[in-house]
């Protein structure tokens, strides 16, 4: 497991950074799937304005938790009440975004359980995300997980209708 770093929950001053971090992220792990103007349209600006409008009116369904190793955003995971049907009513992952730098140190994982903690705190028995069809590397963390592929979606998105395969816990205590 990385060495120190804290998860706690995002705050409004901390738009910034995440905004930047899923920039960088989403830039590198969509880049040979997603279509080139999708990049000129989703640039940081567009998303401080959704993370802002997202943490300045917090939601009872919805939460953010932020991976800091010292001063260093280094993951992102937000969670909230499912947004399409094909969820049937589990809690949706909305985003895990972990920094390049420290993949495969087990992070990813903890914010996972930290996640699914959560869901359960707020009354759900199970939660489900959609991944972008082609995106193998979290494909291949969700089925590691014990992620079941239960159906797909297109995700309307802003600008971007991606295909997308929806993976599911009926379960949400993960294997170690």
């Amino acid at each position: 497991m990385t060495t120190n770093i804290e998860i706690r929950p995002a705050l409004a001053g901390d738009v910034a950074d995440i905004a930047r971090l899923h920039r960088a992220i989403w830039c590198d792990t969509y880049r040979d799937l997603a279509p080139i103007e999708v990049y000129r349209v989703l640039d940081e600006d567009y998303r401080r304005a959704r993370w802002a409008d997202m943490l300045a009116t917090p939601r009872r369904d919805q939460r953010v938790f932020l991976a800091e190793q010292g001063a260093r955003l280094v993951g992102i995971g937000a969670i909230a009440a499912p947004s399409e049907a094909a969820f049937e009513g589990r809690g949706e992952i909305k985003s895990l975004y972990i920094d390049p730098s420290i993949k495969r140190q087990g992070l990813g994982r903890w914010l996972m359980r930290t996640m699914m903690e959560e869901f359960a705190a707020m009354g759900y028995s199970g939660a489900a995300l959609g991944v972008v069809v082609g995106n193998e590397p979290a494909i291949a963390f969700y089925r590691a997980l014990g992620g079941r592929l239960i159906g797909r979606y297109t995700d309307p998105g802003p600008v971007w209708r991606s295909d997308n395969l929806i993976f599911a816990w009926d379960d949400l205590s993960l294997p170690s």
